[in-house]
């Protein structure tokens, strides 16, 4: 077989998105979807191999890896195009080189166990055929490489049998031998052991480790096998992958870039794009928190890690989020301190608040995240006007309010007021929550000759998204009895109280 120095500073990635990412319950990709992939993976990515697809599965993955063969081949790549094949008197073969692909990736048996049970073969028997296999493949002129599928438990139940196809394998044209941890059953340390034995019986074995993540460790033994000197290491866009997935790609460039002395050639900058592509495609999101693609992971929440970031990036690590094309977010909401406040106002070129309007505006952002997980960027605008137009003190507070709407029935409110001191409560009800609101405040407001002014208009908006959850300002126009019109506005996550807000804003300046 090829042969490649232990520990060479590169690191080839194999991205098999295409071929064990479609294991994926509910994940099909049709034969453009499959060459869009590729085509990103390879000229945006710069992956250095890719297994595309597996043969003999159906009309559409022959056009599939056919035009994605075509493609390669017009990039002078066709080489790094790869495809599983099966242990089948020579169709698999025949197959790849009927759709132009150059690789073959031949699927056999790790363990003994699934040479006796599944194959019912002896072990001598499935190498010999695994041996004729390669021989079929070559004679076509194609490349091939071999998985010993359930590499992991073989080594751990049945050492015996895979040193015997190792021997066996070591002396045939192969260019790798890959070797997966099907069920995800390894462990860093157990790995690091395994590998060391294989490299101390076959100092120039070519090794590829395949992960898979049923115990959360796909990337942790990835890492331990690039220390222990595999050639390669596979991969898949977002982890896809049947049952927990495999190794995620994005996680496995990162770890080998920070945590080693080696790399990849993978562009990280274009990672996030190529984690959102596939997301699409597939219909399958990756979480909030996932390593380097999440959408929260460059978020602080907390008010000091903010301000330490501000003092001196004491909370950032090598994974800085620009090296990915993002930025560092500061999350607003009842954690929220100053620096954080600092951070947004910066981030969208507002520098001219006091000191006070700025502690204001933090006060308003502390009391809105009691309601609702966090305040975006988005409604910084709308807080800040708010607090402008806030009058310092004023004779009238909604002190409490119950507004209850029923199908078939008229909206009611119950409202206390409190007007110079002095508290009471009326019920009313009305066409709407707010027009029943208003019938209830007008009530207790003729108790103290305060008449109140005739409403012009009222709009409402959120901020750009569109989100449920989001802020909501209310404007309300106010027409005054001398024909003036007065504007107030009010901000909360609830529309209802976002009105009563900017009515009670009105109060107080019409009543001095």
């Amino acid at each position: 077989m090829k042969t490649k120095t232990r520990n060479d500073r590169y690191v080839e990635v194999l991205d098999t998105t295409l071929r064990d990412g479609e294991q994926t319950p509910g994940v099909a990709f049709t034969p453009a979807e499959k060459l869009s992939i590729a085509r990103l993976l390879i000229s945006r990515l710069h992956v250095d191999r890719l297994e595309i697809g597996s043969a003999r599965v159906s009309e559409g993955e022959h056009e599939a890896i056919a035009s994605i063969i075509k493609w390669a081949e017009h990039r002078g790549c066709a080489d790094r195009m790869e495809i599983l094949g099966f242990v089948d008197g020579g169709k698999s073969a025949q197959w790849i080189h009927e759709a132009g692909g150059r690789v073959l990736n031949l699927l056999a048996k790790g363990s003994e166990t699934h040479c006796r049970v599944q194959l019912r073969k002896e072990p001598a028997q499935h190498i010999a055929d695994v041996c004729a296999e390669i021989d079929r493949a070559i004679r076509l002129g194609l490349s091939v490489n071999v998985y010993l599928e359930d590499w992991s438990n073989g080594m751990a139940n049945s050492f015996d049998y895979v040193y015997s196809f190792l021997k066996a394998l070591v002396h045939q044209p192969v260019d790798r031998i890959m070797i997966p941890d099907t069920l995800g059953v390894l462990t860093p340390d157990v790995l690091t052991r395994y590998l060391d034995w294989v490299y101390a019986a076959f100092p120039d074995i070519r090794l590829d480790y395949h992960a898979h993540n049923d115990y959360g460790l796909a990337n942790a033994n990835s890492l331990a096998a690039v220390k222990a000197g595999v050639s390669g290491v596979h991969a898949t866009v977002n982890g896809l992958g049947e049952r927990t997935g495999n190794q995620p790609l994005a996680q496995l460039v990162v770890t080998v870039h920070d945590q080693t002395s080696r790399r990849t050639r993978v562009v990280e900058k274009e990672i996030q794009h190529a984690s959102d592509i596939v997301q699409a495609i597939s219909g399958k999101r990756y979480a909030w928190n996932t390593p380097v693609v999440g959408t929260d992971v460059f978020t602080q929440t907390c008010g000091v890690h903010a301000d330490g970031d501000k003092k001196g990036n004491l909370y950032a690590n090598k994974l800085l989020p620009e090296r990915f094309g993002r930025n560092r977010k500061y999350a607003l909401g009842k954690l929220s301190g100053k620096a954080s406040v600092d951070h947004n106002l910066e981030a969208m070129g507002i520098e001219d608040l006091t000191p006070e309007l700025k502690a204001k505006v933090l006060q308003e952002i502390v009391r809105l995240g009691d309601k609702k997980k966090q305040v975006t960027p988005a409604d910084i605008p709308f807080i800040i006007a708010s607090v402008l137009r806030t009058p310092t003190s004023g004779r009238i507070q909604v002190v409490d309010y119950h507004i209850v709407s029923r199908q078939n029935m008229l909206p009611k409110a119950t409202v206390t007021l409190r007007v110079d001191g002095v508290e009471s409560t009326e019920t009313s009800s009305g066409d709407g929550g707010y027009d029943a609101f208003v019938k209830s405040l007008r009530k207790q407001l003729r108790k103290h000759d305060i008449t109140l002014p005739k409403l012009a208009d009222y709009e409402v908006r959120i901020p750009p998204g569109g989100k449920t959850d989001a802020l909501v300002e209310t404007t309300i126009c106010w027409e005054l009895p001398d024909g003036r019109l007065l504007t107030t506005t009010g901000v909360d996550c609830d529309q209802m109280a976002a009105a009563i807000v900017a009515t009670e804003k009105m109060l107080n300046l019409v009543v001095k």
